[in-house]
């Protein structure tokens, strides 16, 4: 089978693609892969890094002023030649979009080829691109019941995140290993997304400093560009208060920790999910959509997780609401539970199941 993969723009996109054909090489090992996305932006240094064949399109992103918006669309127009070689070249069986602008492009080109397509929308408000694509591709994938109920559902199915199958299925290790923690000490991980968040550090400085005496141990993820500052900060803070500017391994943090509290973002979501993790989650009011505020409802409404809306987050709202969480074993334990029941740890073999099942009706 030959697959052409487009994921464009960021991680979310990116990632999530990855793993589903990581898991498409373990059923087929005759598959051929062909990663369509940008020219500049993160895909196009990290799928070539991968050993993987990669195409970038010249394209941009339908934002800024109306004159910007113009040009924009008019290189979207071109980009369908390139995409058209490109099918053309590669010859694939099926076409798979992951979001992100170089997916509209190859997506509805290979659409009006008559070469079967499918999207995967990774958040609960449907993306710009998805929704140009909603009438053109064959199948639809979401991860969202959002989402669903705004696609239309004979071509769509909820199996969710490739994500979740990665991190249902490696070998993980337990944060009182990695941090040289007592285990009988309750573990608390904080993180706002590999870039960190401004805002949310303002309040930890004195937050931290509230907690720091407290039973239990904190990993504090600050983001590369904040950690000299924060170290600065809080240099003054005793030894249960790790901090740390990237972490390379958070799928084990997320495990073994006793309350995780992360933004909203798509694939930190399906991971909390997979590995039935305790969250209280602060969603990012600063994307498109307002989509990761929508990503956290899903949870907080089936009870599966605890969250502080950023424009409610002071310090003394932070400090109540962990506090809390960490002094009530049955609650952490009924947010696990219901986080698991939300996981979706089949979602891999699931997609690409679907997958054969809409070649076959072509």
């Amino acid at each position: 089978m030959k697959i052409i993969v487009s994921a464009g723009g960021t991680g979310g996109h990116l990632y999530p693609a990855l793993a589903l054909v990581e898991h498409i090489k373990t059923k087929d090992k005759n598959a051929e892969f062909l990663f369509v996305g940008t020219t500049d932006r993160l895909e196009s240094q990290v799928v070539p890094q991968m050993g993987y064949a990669y195409r970038g399109l010249h394209v941009k992103g339908l934002v800024g002023n109306p004159i910007q918006k113009m040009k924009n669309a008019w290189i979207f127009v071109k980009s369908l030649s390139q995409s058209k070689k490109i099918l053309k070249e590669f010859q694939p069986d099926i076409v798979i979009g992951f979001g992100g602008y170089p997916s509209a492009s190859i997506v509805l080109a290979a659409a009006k080829m008559k070469i079967p397509t499918m999207i995967h929308e990774q958040n609960s408000i449907v993306g710009l691109t998805n929704k140009i694509l909603i009438k053109k591709v064959d199948k639809i994938i979401c991860c969202y019941q959002k989402a669903y109920d705004a696609f239309p559902h004979e071509k769509t199915v909820l199996l969710g995140n490739p994500r979740a199958s990665v991190v249902s299925h490696q070998k993980l290790r337990d944060i009182h290993d990695i941090y040289q923690i007592p285990s009988s000490r309750k573990t608390v991980v904080i993180v706002m997304g590999s870039l960190g968040s401004s805002s949310v550090n303002r309040v930890m400085k004195d937050a931290l400093r509230e907690i720091q005496h407290d039973a239990f141990d904190v990993i504090y993820v600050t983001g590369k560009n904040y950690y000299d500052e924060m170290k600065n900060e809080l240099r003054d803070l005793n030894g249960s208060i790790h901090l740390m500017s990237y972490i390379e391994d958070m799928p084990s943090l997320i495990a073994s920790c006793d309350l995780i509290v992360s933004r909203a973002g798509a694939t930190t979501l399906a991971e909390i999910t997979a590995l039935g993790a305790a969250s209280l989650i602060i969603p990012s009011p600063y994307v498109v959509a307002n989509h990761q505020e929508y990503n956290a409802k899903e949870l907080v409404n089936g009870k599966a997780a605890h969250w502080l809306l950023e424009k409610d987050l002071t310090v003394e709202t932070f400090v109540k609401e962990v506090r809390y969480l960490l002094s009530h074993d049955n609650v952490l334990s009924d947010l696990k539970k219901k986080a698991q029941a939300l996981g979706k740890p089949h979602a891999c073999e699931d997609i690409y199941q679907e997958m054969l099942k809409t070649l076959e009706r072509k």
